[in-house]
């Protein structure tokens, strides 16, 4: 969008070469219709937006995100979902998005969990648009194999769920938002969390049961 002057940034500050990922930041002089303050806390403002970078000052977005050869950028996801596989650094929602492209899946969440080599590992729950693919174990298996593939010849084999659990549904608000917090959490043994904006708390039980195995 005119008036914009978007790039992609390093965490120490330099502008992202073609194709590599970094943070999304807008050097100011911001546009019209931006948010230019907080009201009555102009302090929290500058702290929450221009604190990441301070030469050059940035606006940062906390997205992660990528720009192409032509100049096209990409959004990966939000620097809170980025994960860090062996020195590698991922976003949760290209890896999503690679497994999305398998046809047989309708919809997946990806977290990072802890791993004591990797440093964090994805691991993905998926909803499938048939639930005969899923009907068996050998079957489970055959389709989590091809999804890694898939996944494979996306991004690489560093973005490789580590496992790939299927459920009939994925925990969320009411409002539709992902708690990504939430599975993140119950994947590394660890409490929920607040949930009392859960839309249906039975898919909770389906991503437990799928981590007992």
């Amino acid at each position: 969008m005119y008036g914009y002057d978007l790039r992609i940034f390093r965490e120490d500050g330099t502008v992202c070469d073609a194709n590599e990922k970094g943070i999304v930041g807008i050097v100011p002089p911001l546009p019209p219709g931006c948010l230019s303050t907080v009201w009555g806390d102009d302090d929290r403002f500058v702290k929450t937006y221009f604190s990441l970078f301070k030469d050059p000052l940035v606006y940062s977005s906390f997205d992660w995100g990528i720009k192409d050869d032509e100049g096209y950028h990409f959004i990966l996801g939000r620097t809170d979902d980025v994960i860090n596989v062996a020195g590698h650094r991922l976003g949760t929602r290209e890896i999503e998005e690679a497994i999305q492209g398998h046809a047989a899946v309708a919809e997946v969440a990806v977290v990072g969990v802890n791993d004591q080599l990797k440093g964090q590992e994805p691991v993905a729950f998926a909803v499938v648009k048939d639930q005969a693919r899923v009907a068996t174990p050998e079957l489970r298996a055959a389709l989590e194999a091809e999804i890694k593939k898939a996944v494979d010849n996306s991004l690489g084999a560093i973005a490789r769920p580590k496992r790939v659990h299927f459920v009939t549904g994925l925990p969320k608000t009411r409002s539709g938002k992902m708690l990504r917090r939430s599975i993140q959490a119950l994947a590394e043994g660890r409490d929920a969390g607040d949930l009392t904006t859960i839309d249906d708390t039975s898919t909770l039980d389906q991503i437990k049961a799928a981590l007992a195995g």
